[in-house]
């Protein structure tokens, strides 16, 4: 499955992170803290978020074969409107099978 990761630069992350958690639990399930939280969008599809005192660390889950850029895209879009007032930016890169560091090296 792949897996991406985008770390936000912010220092509100635990709000953004709450937001989005509140915003999708109407509709997916959804598990979250102020400092951590999983969005379960069926289909093989998931979104962990972490939220630190200076970045939100989000990763996301697609079945192989998935449209990972358009997942990734949709979740960006909905914490860009939750920070209207802030100018974010999304650097996604693509994380190796082990889950952690790209091309599956040393993290």
């Amino acid at each position: 499955m792949p897996i991406s990761e985008a770390r936000v630069a912010t220092p509100h992350a635990s709000r953004y992170l709450q937001q989005l958690c509140k915003h999708w639990s109407h509709k997916f399930t959804v598990d979250f803290t102020a400092e951590r939280g999983m969005i379960d969008f069926g289909d093989g599809r998931a979104c962990a978020l972490s939220a630190g005192d200076d970045a939100l660390t989000l990763r996301a889950t697609v079945p192989d074969g998935g449209d990972a850029a358009r997942f990734e895209g949709v979740i960006a879009d909905h914490v860009a409107r939750f920070a209207f007032r802030e100018e974010l930016t999304f650097a996604w890169r693509r994380l190796g099978d082990d889950g952690g560091s790209p091309s599956g090296g040393p993290a």
